[in-house]
């Protein structure tokens, strides 16, 4: 199975796709915390991501006893295939059960792969956290919602990794967090941050306070919530000085929220823009500078990358 695509970036309404997200989310989560298991502590939880990929969402290569595996949800066949290098394959479909029927699913074709994996088997930076042994309400997926927020995805990655690309300091992949369900990329100034407060649902102070250990510049996008429903950039920086809000930044729709402490840019924005490449790395380089000029960052880590292909 193929799909039609243009160069376009799709259009995303959260009231159609908030039922997929939040069954693709619990997925996510499940496949996440078998890399996190399988996988040696990358600083600031790097080792948990996911990654876009030329079908969906992948685990990359993940070390296990006999070589390494991967996990991909496929968005185009509609499937979820564990694949391992000594020659083992697993797949099953995508469907309408229950989180409880996936997780016995993923469970049971690791276990068929070779593959051992003993997971804390309830969701993360969600509440209520039901375990997902126990998740029994009916799953609710569309496939061709859920192709288009992958596409989404596919452009916007491509965006995030030429804006990362022009950066010489250290900085994060671009990758898929599935505590939040978004994709982001973060800066580092080389600086140590002050311990943070933590906060996130169901998610140990501890592990924040390793993943904002050093200053940071961070940005990324995220399908919305209930309380925030449509799609939406985000960029902020930790700490947060006084006036960062209060800096200048493009394109003219971008906007502070000062309850969250980001500055915000919606989807729909960059989706309709005239250019959207253009528009949203507009708003990825000037938030990051309102926070590297207002946090006294090092300028000597911006690079130009132009003529450099």
């Amino acid at each position: 199975m193929s799909i039609a695509t243009n160069h376009r970036w799709p259009k995303l309404d959260y009231h159609y796709l908030k039922d997929t997200i939040a069954t693709v989310h619990m997925w996510t989560q499940m496949i996440g915390k078998v890399r996190l298991v399988k996988t040696p502590w990358i600083n600031h939880s790097w080792h948990v991501t996911l990654y876009v990929s030329a079908t969906g969402l992948t685990t990359g290569s993940v070390p296990y006893e006999y070589g390494v595996f991967q996990i991909d949800l496929d968005f185009i066949s509609q499937q979820l295939h564990i694949v391992t290098s000594t020659g083992n394959s697993r797949s099953f479909g995508l469907g309408t059960e229950t989180i409880s029927h996936f997780y016995f699913d993923l469970m049971s074709n690791l276990a068929a792969a070779g593959i051992e994996a003993e997971i804390y088997a309830a969701p993360n930076e969600v509440d209520p956290a039901i375990p997902f042994a126990e998740n029994t309400k009916p799953c609710l997926y569309d496939a061709l919602v859920m192709q288009n927020l992958w596409q989404s995805l596919v452009r916007i990655n491509n965006v995030f990794t030429q804006f990362r690309a022009g950066f010489m300091g250290k900085c994060s992949p671009v990758h898929f967090f599935w505590g939040a369900f978004d994709l982001a990329v973060t800066r580092f100034s080389g600086r140590p941050a002050p311990p943070h407060p933590g906060g996130a649902p169901n998610m140990p102070v501890s592990v924040m306070q390793e993943a904002y250990s050093h200053e940071v510049s961070s940005a990324g996008f995220w399908p919305g919530s209930e309380q925030f429903p449509q799609p939406a950039f985000y960029s902020y920086c930790y700490p947060t000085p006084d006036d960062f809000g209060r800096q200048q930044v493009s394109p003219p729709e971008a906007f502070y929220s000062k309850e969250m402490g980001e500055f915000f840019l919606t989807y729909e924005v960059v989706q309709s823009s005239e250019n959207p490449e253009e528009t949203l790395m507009r708003f990825l380089q000037s938030t990051y500078d309102a926070a590297a000029n207002t946090g006294s960052w090092n300028k000597n880590l911006q690079r130009d990358l132009h003529g450099m292909k």
